[in-house]
C-alpha cells in the first residue's frame, strides 16, 4: 500500500468508525473524501464518457451508504468502497457501453436520407421494403417497429409476440446482417 493510500485509508478508517456510531459530521467528511477519490477511479476508467462520472459517484455513495453495516472494521474501508466502485462501474458499462458502441447520430445520416421529392421518397420507400425483405420475418419487424415507426422495445414485443430480449436480440441480428451485406463498417 503506498503511502498516500494508507495516510486516506487511516483517515477514513477513523472518520467511517465515528460515523458508524452516529457521528454525522465525520460521516459526511467520508463520503466527501471518498467522492474525491471515486471521481479520479471513475476518470480514469470512463475516459470517453466523462458526462457520466458524476452519476455513477452517486450511485455508488448510495450504495456505499445502504451497504455500510456490511463493512467489517477489520479490512481496509478502501478496499471495501472500491469494490463497491467496480461493481457499480461494471454494471455501469454493460448497461450503456455495449449498446451505445453500436448506435450512429441520425443526423450524421441526415444529408444521405435527404429525399427532393415525391418520386425519391417512393423510391426509397421501395429500396427500404427490399433490403428489409431480405432479413427473417422477426428481425425485419423489430427493425420496422422500433428504428421506422419510433415504438419501444416493450411496444414492439407486445405487438409482434416476442420477448423484448427477444426483439433487442432480432434488432441487433437484423442491423448485423445488413451492414454486412452492404459493406458498412462500424
Amino acid at each position: 500500500m503506498s503511502e498516500s493510500l494508507a495516510t486516506l485509508e487511516t483517515q477514513l478508517h477513523g472518520l467511517w468508525m465515528r460515523s458508524l456510531n452516529g457521528d454525522s459530521a465525520c460521516y459526511e467528511r467520508a463520503l466527501t473524501l471518498l467522492s474525491g477519490y471515486l471521481r479520479g477511479f471513475l476518470r480514469n476508467r470512463l475516459q470517453s464518457r466523462l458526462s457520466d462520472v458524476e452519476d455513477l459517484v452517486q450511485e455508488i455513495l448510495m450504495a456505499i451508504h445502504q451497504k455500510r453495516h456490511t463493512y467489517q472494521s477489520d479490512q481496509p474501508l478502501t478496499a471495501w468502497a472500491y469494490a463497491i466502485a467496480r461493481y457499480k462501474w461494471v454494471d455501469h458499462l454493460r448497461a450503456h457501453g455495449r449498446r451505445e458502441s453500436l448506435h450512429e447520430d441520425i443526423d450524421d445520416w441526415s444529408e444521405t436520407l435527404l429525399v427532393e421529392g415525391e418520386h425519391e421518397a417512393s423510391d426509397t420507400q421501395r429500396d427500404l421494403e427490399q433490403v428489409l425483405a431480405e432479413l427473417p420475418a422477426k428481425q425485419r419487424e423489430a427493425i420496422e417497429h422500433t428504428r421506422l415507426q419510433g415504438l419501444s422495445i416493450s411496444e414492439t414485443a407486445e405487438r409482434t409476440g416476442q420477448s423484448e430480449a427477444s426483439v433487442k436480440v432480432n434488432i441487433h441480428r437484423g442491423l448485423k446482417t445488413l451492414m454486412a451485406k452492404w459493406g458498412v463498417q462500424k
